[in-house]
């Protein structure tokens, strides 16, 4: 935030611009707030005709497992592209008015999880359509979504800099998005690798992997988390929240000059 500008008056700018963006961009589109679910709809229908029906995958329920994996990547993957991009996006408006830097990150942060609040409710109301049966380990759903949506902040907050100093960091931020895609276990079971090893270091190191098998345990399998294993991961990812958030007001003018002279 900036000295000019008090946490509520922050919360309730970021409140606003997420908001007229929603309904600025569904405006734009014929079918308008209906992408919302058809689009991450359409990624799952792709993902399952090519490893289902072509490739015969030989995981049990793959559908519902592609759901879950999938329509959780996806707010990660699109909110970190789209934040990538959010400095320089608004360059115009960087130059001519002294808001805190962050807040254009944090925008587009909110506004890819006001349309994830959808398919979340879309994805419940799938898993019950197809008889799994709500339980209290649905309950580990809430730490886990409050985990990940801390590490959506710290990428996103790090990625806007990185193209907001060059601009090919963009390119390269889209090839880890789908380099981690297939290293996370979106459309495959991390427990089929054969290596016990390789498996726990993925779950260890890789905390969209860690996130997206967690999901599953709770939604699928009825198995808790690694309690202990999301209890650090959400301590470490509030530090370098507040770090990063402490950086971008620190050095607010030199991002602000970064973006103008781009």
């Amino acid at each position: 935030m900036s000295t000019h500008m008090g946490f509520r008056q922050y919360i309730s700018l970021l409140d606003m611009m997420a908001r007229l963006s929603l309904r600025a961009e569904a405006r734009s589109y014929f079918l308008s707030y209906l992408w919302w679910i058809l689009e991450p709809l359409l990624w799952v229908g792709v993902f399952y005709l090519v490893f289902d029906v072509l490739l015969k995958t030989r995981t049990p329920d793959f559908l519902l497992f592609l759901m879950v994996g999938k329509l959780m990547f996806i707010w990660f993957s699109k909110t970190v592209n789209y934040a990538g991009r959010s400095l320089l996006g608004n360059q115009g408006l960087i130059g001519r008015m002294a808001l805190p830097k962050s807040l254009f990150p944090m925008v587009t942060i909110l506004e890819c999880t006001y349309r994830q609040l959808v398919v979340i409710a879309l994805l419940f109301a799938l898993l019950v359509f197809n008889l799994i049966e709500p339980n209290a380990l649905w309950w580990w759903f809430l730490p886990l979504v409050f985990a990940q949506g801390l590490l959506i902040v710290v990428c996103s907050l790090v990625a806007a800099v990185l193209v907001a100093i060059k601009r090919d960091f963009g390119l390269l931020i889209n090839l880890g998005l789908v380099f981690l895609m297939f290293m996370s276990g979106v459309f495959w079971d991390l427990r089929q690798i054969p290596n016990a090893e390789a498996v726990e270091f993925l779950l260890t190191w890789n905390p969209i992997a860690f996130l997206l098998h967690s999901y599953r345990q709770i939604l699928l399998w009825g198995e808790s988390p690694d309690i202990v294993h999301l209890s650090v991961l959400t301590f470490v990812l509030s530090l370098l929240v507040v770090s990063l958030l402490g950086l971008y007001r620190k050095y607010s003018t030199h991002i602000a000059r970064l973006v103008v002279i781009a």
